[in-house]
């Protein structure tokens, strides 16, 4: 089969009944999709938008690594093809704004801040290039994504890309890892190692945290970079290799290189297209988006439906993160842990993260939503008065909880359901007796 792509992968465990009327509704708003079999998944089909997936009982597993929404069906409940249509057009319509099928590459870096388009830039030029690029950036701002992401743009994307933390390995070991070692080069070498320089020939060596490489490793790695070749160690076969060279680093190099603890010249063989990352509070408007990437990611591992509430999002917009986006989704992580059937609010955060100033609190509240109720989340319970009805106030409670999902989903019903952890079926009859405007 060959490569292609298409809107939409369809994804069935058999000969579904429902096929019929799904083709029949993507045809007719003009939507190109492929229809496979689960056991017979080619990775050769790459969808723009997503995955329809039909499942025939409750038992089916989907076993897909894809970073992209995935609608589900189910054969066994009846379907609203009024509002499975809608939520194609909704995701249609955001594809199309945040400009992936043109270039989905770029859909792991997300945001509309200035820093983060000007990486983007950057890295879009190196399509049609090969020189050696230096990543620089605080811990966790996503260096190697940048460098992964380098790497699928170029034309080596179907060669090894391959990684080394030069700072988590042992000074004694890092050659023998980098270059390899022939059986009996030192007390434990019981055969031929092949390193990682020899592994990546054709593709791409990432060498993270470049700075903290001791020096006489520098000058071996300076070498490499100027003959392409190399003998493992304990050998004297020279091996020749053509590799790409993608070094990050945490540290400031020009000042390394004052004190004596980084080479110039090892510095300007890799500094030929430099890229910095930003921190995670220089790009803090990103922030939102970034959390429904990670709760997305999180969603579709199945290991939560995390829910945020609006004055939570405001207070993590004011946080410093000192561990940028690491920290980011470390903590978002936790909270999927800890509350794993409800709405986070501001007083479930750590302590501190719960620094917020009025301001924004106050925009908040004026903040619009595209859907057409705008939904103000309540922090705390309402007080009690004589005219107290308990069963009017938990309707209100699940009507606004129902909005705030659909709200942090795009009105996507699939995902809202199971962020409130019931079923989509259950979701709609909800949407209709509350009669919820989408």
């Amino acid at each position: 089969m060959t490569t292609q792509t298409i809107d939409w992968l369809i994804l069935t465990a058999n000969n579904s009944p429902l096929l019929p009327m799904l083709t029949a509704l993507l045809e007719s708003e003009k939507m190109t999709y492929q229809h496979q079999q689960a056991s017979s998944l080619s990775n050769e089909i790459t969808p723009q938008i997503g995955v329809i997936w039909v499942r025939s009982s409750a038992s089916d597993h989907m076993y897909l690594d894809i970073e992209l929404p995935v609608i589900q069906l189910s054969e066994s409940a009846p379907v609203d093809w009024a509002l499975f249509k809608e939520e194609l057009m909704i995701l249609s319509r955001r594809a199309a704004e945040q400009n992936l099928t043109q270039n989905p590459i770029f859909s792991r870096l997300v945001g509309q801040s200035q820093a983060i388009k000007t990486v983007i830039g950057l890295i879009g030029k190196l399509e049609q290039s090969d020189v050696n690029v230096l990543i620089t950036g605080e811990s966790g701002t996503g260096k190697e994504v940048v460098a992964k992401l380098i790497h699928q743009l170029s034309e080596r994307h179907q060669q090894p890309f391959v990684p080394v933390n030069c700072g988590a390995i042992p000074q004694e070991l890092l050659e023998s890892e980098l270059f390899g070692h022939e059986k009996g080069a030192f007390t434990g070498a019981i055969q031929q190692r092949i390193g990682r320089f020899e592994l990546a020939n054709g593709g791409t060596l990432f060498l993270d945290e470049i700075g903290d490489m001791p020096l006489d490793m520098q000058v071996k790695i300076l070498r490499v970079l100027q003959e392409q070749a190399f003998e493992r160690v304990g050998g004297n076969k020279t091996i020749k290799v053509n590799v790409r060279i993608i070094a990050a680093t945490h540290c400031n190099l020009e000042r390394a290189i004052q004190a004596g603890g980084f080479r110039e010249d090892l510095y300007y063989r890799l500094n030929v297209y430099p890229i910095h990352m930003p921190k995670l509070s220089e790009r803090s408007e990103d922030i939102p988006t970034l959390i429904q990437q990670i709760l997305l990611d999180l969603t579709n591992k199945k290991k939560s439906a995390l829910q945020l509430s609006k004055t939570a999002i405001a207070a993590l917009r004011q946080y410093t993160w000192p561990g940028n986006i690491r920290e980011l989704k470390n903590l978002l992580e936790r909270l999927a842990v800890l509350f794993p059937d409800r709405m986070v609010l501001l007083s479930d955060l750590p302590d501190r993260y719960q620094t917020i100033s009025l301001p924004s609190l106050q925009s908040e509240k004026t903040q619009t939503f595209p859907l057409s109720t705008t939904l103000q989340t309540p922090e705390k319970s309402a007080p009690l008065d004589k005219n107290f009805n308990l069963k009017v106030y938990l309707s209100d409670l699940e009507r606004n909880y129902i909005l705030s999902a659909l709200n942090q989903q795009n009105g996507i019903v699939t995902h809202a359901a199971k962020q409130l952890g019931m079923q989509r079926t259950t979701l709609i009859e909800k949407i209709k007796k509350y009669q919820i405007e989408r």
